[in-house]
């Protein structure tokens, strides 16, 4: 895709998670927060969507400390809104609430210079579940290995 750069992707969320429903969101960020986005990224770790008062905030989305930045830097892990139309936050709401799915983060990417999430509705795998898939991935590489 042209426009577009990828600054972390989050893949402990496809191991953890059944993941549908993915929606692009943007993100309220600070000067400070941008420049050092483009510079050092983010961490996606332990990061998920909540959704109060009708408004989606992430939390636990890491990002450094801009090291030209002063007195005026941001806080690494500090809440930050995302940036959806109320359609699109009242259906998840109503899917998280309902049926026991929860929202987490799979990539941040710049899109023509604007900072993106992408956010999917996420159902938990049980254990054995994650054996399968890890199964499925080792299957895969083997064939693939055979292949080359």
């Amino acid at each position: 895709m042209e426009g577009i750069k990828l600054i972390a992707s989050n893949k402990r969320a496809s191991y953890d998670y059944f993941l549908s429903s993915f929606i692009e969101a943007g993100i309220s960020l600070k000067g400070t927060e941008i420049k050092s986005l483009k510079v050092n990224g983010a961490s996606l770790n332990d990061s998920y969507v909540l959704i109060r008062n009708n408004e989606a905030f992430i939390l636990n989305m890491h990002i450094a400390i801009f090291k030209e930045g002063n007195i005026f830097n941001h806080e690494p892990l500090r809440t930050r809104k995302l940036l959806l139309h109320k359609k699109e936050i009242l259906k998840l709401q109503q899917k998280v609430k309902e049926k026991g799915y929860t929202l987490v983060c799979t990539k941040v990417y710049l899109k023509n210079g604007r900072a993106k999430l992408e956010i999917a509705l996420a159902k938990g795998k049980k254990n054995f579940d994650k054996r399968e898939s890890e199964k499925e991935k080792s299957q895969k590489r083997e064939i693939e290995r055979m292949k080359g």
